[in-house]
């Protein structure tokens, strides 16, 4: 499973890309970035016979997408610095890639999200369950258990050198221990500088699922980003997985907007449903 997409500074961006997940992914515009931008990045796509580049990029830098042929997939209000907007957009070199055939399907689910909005329904974990930050002698363990739950993700989190990389550098890992065994993890990947984090990486062994997991992580890290000053928090989810998209618009958070044929994730391409929160006070 492990990601042969690379990360790189592009012209004072940073950008991922590579066959694996057929896509550019612009991560972070350039505060500078030059009017070209949109055009190399089409450039560097063509070159490489990539199907899509997708961008997060603040609203006020949006215009020179959209003037190349970007579209408007989603968009997050108050993401940088819980002042300016971020608009995901995509641009298509091909028309299989924009095609959803399981639109229909996807909408149903979403419908079914949508209709838990912020319910109240809690999550209490038994005496012999504990949740707690993961750390660095978790790495291999935790890299052992996303294997063994995704037939591919968009990031290398089954290598253990990644996880720790990462979790000594801007990503919080949590997890959830059943008589001792890591049973459950989740992660939270900080942006300290633009106040946001992503709500990401959720996995349960199969015995476990069915229990709740997810949503006592997703609390746990809501309380933790928002003892760090975290103003925003996000995550990309599956269109196709009803469980994390109820798991999210049960703790409240709105939806965003769909990246359409976005990421490699449990052994396919799959359109990603946007989610988002405000954290108040």
């Amino acid at each position: 499973m492990d990601s042969k997409d690379i990360i790189e500074n592009f012209e004072g961006s940073v950008i991922q890309h590579g066959r694996y997940n057929d896509r550019i992914y612009l991560i972070k515009l350039a505060s500078e970035a030059p009017a070209t931008t949109p055009c190399n990045l089409i450039d560097l796509a063509i070159k490489n016979n990539y199907s899509k580049i997708f961008a997060k990029v603040p609203e006020c830098h949006s215009e020179m997408f959209f003037a190349a042929g970007f579209e408007e997939e989603a968009r997050i209000p108050a993401f940088y610095d819980g002042k300016i907007t971020a608009v995901f957009i995509g641009f298509y070199l091909n028309a299989e890639r924009a095609e959803e055939p399981d639109l229909g399907r996807m909408d149903e689910i979403l419908n079914m999200a949508l209709e838990k909005q912020a319910g109240k329904s809690k999550c209490y974990l038994n005496n012999d369950v504990t949740l707690r930050i993961c750390n660095e002698a978790d790495v291999v363990t935790m890299a052992a258990l996303y294997k063994s739950t995704f037939k591919s993700y968009p990031f290398p989190i089954d290598n253990p050198a990644y996880i720790l990389k990462t979790m000594k550098s801007h990503v919080d890992y949590f997890g959830i221990e059943v008589n001792g065994q890591l049973v459950a993890v989740s992660s939270a990947e900080m942006d300290k500088q633009s106040s946001n984090a992503e709500m990401t990486d959720f996995a349960t062994l199969p015995e476990w699922r069915g229990n709740g997991f997810a949503q006592s992580l997703l609390f746990e890290m809501e309380n933790a980003m928002k003892k760090k000053g975290i103003k925003t928090l996000y995550t990309i989810a599956r269109a196709m997985s009803a469980g994390m998209n109820q798991t999210f618009s049960k703790a409240g958070y709105r939806f965003g907007g769909r990246l359409k044929n976005n990421t490699n994730i449990s052994g396919n391409i799959e359109s990603m449903n946007v989610w988002y929160k405000h954290l108040i006070g």
